[in-house]
């Protein structure tokens, strides 16, 4: 289905990063992924470009950048990965035209391949002290389907650039941002067929990956889906159907439109029935897809699209929005979960059209809260 596809370039490479998993880990809880909605510093986004796809592919995003980065800057820091400094220059010049103030924007100039930092960016947690740390996983372009080399070295460039510690864990695992959702208590859900998926960590079992993920995320408890292999170019990202909204909430989709967007069947019953670490099932949210077919702004036709993959930042919460119907049912009910938050639509319909939404293109930075030892 194409509305499913993310439609880059399917390019492969031989120059890769080997996952070793012969080693054994140390499973002791050393680091925790703090939940999204816990108070950022600030978010990262990776600017479109025209270095890799073209300059038709990054106009065609830039308006989806420049509504984040508005929306973002009224109360947190929006920091900015251009590609050089002539990107800087030109992002500074959008940004100043829309009227977006640029005092709380931190500008930092990295080589990137695309745009997607949540899956090749900094996973920022904090060790048993409460420090912030940087951990830099492994990425290769989603099984090798994509280039990857500027933004697999991203992690590392914004840890040194920004004085923060550094994980280096690029032989522990590959692992990207959207195959994971965490609840902030300990349990992790995801897709096995993106993570246990011989393209990313050959060899490596349920066991291992456990294993690896409660020590570096703190994690105690595994939802595991199937997912399904091949369907797109993450091999189904849980992010794109089910999300924890919160530490007692899974918001996902109906069983009708989670198999529309090709959701195993007996994924779709172990999701409703999924439980807590102290085994209470989480309340279900069901979002609808789009109501019709989506459109982007040069007239090419997508499918129905998720609204699951928001954003949850200090003060907003970034929704995508397709110029639908269900774009106001879509928020409405996102907005009930968060009343504390203001809910803002961003158009997505061009950024859908590469496979992706709001939560694929950012990343939390966690609040460094001092310690009151």
């Amino acid at each position: 289905m194409e509305s499913l596809l993310l439609l880059l370039p399917s390019m492969l490479f031989s120059c890769t990063k080997e996952v070793s998993t012969q080693q054994p880990v140390d499973t002791t809880i050393v680091y925790t992924m703090p939940e999204e909605s816990s108070p950022h510093e600030g978010t990262w986004l990776q600017w479109p470009h025209q270095y890799q796809y073209g300059k038709t592919y990054r106009n065609r995003l830039d308006p989806t950048w420049v509504a984040m980065t508005k929306a973002l800057v009224q109360s947190e820091k929006v920091h900015l990965i251009a590609y050089d400094k002539t990107e800087q220059e030109r992002i500074s010049a959008l940004l100043e035209e829309a009227g977006v103030p640029l005092n709380n924007v931190d500008f930092r100039i990295f080589p990137t391949d695309d745009v997607w930092i949540r899956d090749n960016g900094p996973i920022f947690v904090k060790d048993n002290n409460g420090q912030i740390l940087i951990e830099d996983w492994g990425f290769n372009g989603w099984g090798r389907k994509a280039d990857y080399r500027n933004c697999d070295a991203i992690p590392g460039k914004i840890a040194a650039d920004i004085h923060i510690k550094s994980i280096d864990l690029n032989t522990t695992m590959i692992n990207e941002g959207g195959s994971v959702e965490i609840d902030g208590q300990g349990v992790l859900m995801a897709c096995k067929s993106s993570v246990l998926n011989a393209n990313r960590n050959p060899g490596m079992t349920q066991q291992q990956a456990e294993d690896i993920f409660s020590k570096y995320l703190g994690i105690t408890r595994f939802i595991w889906l199937e997912g399904k292999a091949g369907l797109d170019i993450t091999d189904m990202h849980i992010d794109g159907f089910a999300r924890f909204a919160n530490a007692s909430t899974i918001i996902t989709m109906n069983a009708n439109d989670l198999d529309y967007w090709q959701v195993p069947t007996a994924d779709i019953s172990k999701l409703y029935a999924a439980t807590n670490k102290a085994s209470v099932p989480y309340k279900i949210v069901q979002v609808p897809l789009t109501q019709n077919e989506v459109m982007t702004t040069y007239g090419k036709n997508l499918g129905k699209a998720s609204y699951i993959n928001y954003y949850i930042a200090n003060r907003v919460v970034l929704v995508p929005n397709y110029n639908d119907p269900n774009d106001a049912v879509a928020m409405g009910i996102i907005q009930q979960l968060y009343p504390d938050k203001k809910v803002v639509g961003i158009d997505c319909r061009n950024l859908f059209a590469n496979g992706g939404m709001i939560h694929c293109v950012t990343q939390q930075q966690p609040l460094q809260i001092s310690s009151t030892k």
